[in-house]
């Protein structure tokens, strides 16, 4: 499974969906969520993938992640660095 066919797992949960709703340009507000599900949504990815996202609420970061894709963005470059380690 690709990593966006894991997120959007994850997003889709999140809000009690069919994953095949979702593709990488989903707004994430638009698909309804709160400002809450994008935190809940992040610890989630990160469980899932076993990684950290450098991620804080009250930063410009949580603005970053707009998109579906914006979260496998954020997933494919803590996978990268990773991988370095």
């Amino acid at each position: 499974m690709s990593t966006f066919e894991r997120v959007r797992e994850v997003v889709a949960k999140q809000l009690g969906r069919d994953p095949s709703e979702f593709t990488e340009d989903t707004n994430l507000v638009e698909a309804g969520y709160e400002s809450l599900d994008v935190i809940e949504t992040v610890f989630a990815v990160e469980e899932e993938f076993d990684i950290d996202i450098d991620f804080n609420a009250n930063e410009s970061a949580a603005q970053e992640l707009v998109t579906v894709g914006d979260i496998v963005a954020a997933v494919d470059k803590e996978l990268a660095k990773k991988a370095v380690q």
